[in-house]
C-alpha cells in the first residue's frame, strides 16, 4: 500500500529553532490534484518497461548519472536491434544533459545506425536523430557539421 500526504502548513517551532511543525493531510484516491499529477507523469514518462520509464523518469529529474547507469545495464542485457537503439538514443540524451556532445554524438550515431536498419526511411525517429545530432554540433560551435 501506498500512503500520499499533502503538505498543509509548516512553522518553525521556535525562533532560531532547527525544529519544524510540519501538519499534513492523507490523501485518497478520489483526491483530484492527486489524479491530475498521476495523470500528468504517466503521460510524461511514457515506456514499454518499467526500466524504460525509470530511466525517462531519472533523465526529467536531473539523476543523469544515476540514468546512465541504468541505461549501461539495460544495454548489456538488450536482446533487439530495437532496445539498443533506444538506449544508444537515451544515453545520447544523457550526455546531452551532461554537457558531453561528442559522446552524445556517438550515441546518436549509434541510434541513427540501427534505426536505419530496422526502420522506414521516412520513419520520425530518424528525423529526431538527425536534428539532435545537428544541435549537439551547434553545441559545440560546428555549425558547418550541424548543417
Amino acid at each position: 500500500m501506498h500512503t500520499i500526504f499533502r503538505v498543509v502548513e509548516i512553522k518553525q517551532t521556535a525562533k532560531n529553532s532547527r525544529l519544524w511543525d510540519v501538519q499534513l493531510t492523507i490523501t485518497g484516491d478520489n483526491d483530484p490534484q492527486l489524479s491530475a499529477l498521476t495523470n500528468h507523469i504517466k503521460e510524461e514518462v511514457q515506456g514499454s518497461t518499467g526500466w524504460r520509464r525509470m530511466g525517462k523518469l531519472m533523465l526529467q529529474v536531473g539523476h543523469f548519472d544515476e540514468a546512465e547507469e541504468l541505461y549501461n545495464e539495460l544495454l548489456e542485457n538488450a536482446s533487439t536491434d530495437s532496445d539498443r537503439a533506444f538506449i544508444y538514443y537515451e544515453l545520447g540524451r544523457v550526455k546531452w544533459q551532461q554537457g558531453q556532445y561528442e559522446k552524445e554524438i556517438t550515441f546518436y550515431e549509434k541510434s541513427l545506425k540501427i534505426n536505419e536498419k530496422i526502420l522506414s526511411t521516412n520513419d520520425p525517429i530518424l528525423s529526431a536523430i538527425y536534428n539532435n545530432i545537428a544541435l549537439a554540433y551547434q553545441n559545440m560551435g560546428g555549425y558547418l557539421k550541424a548543417l
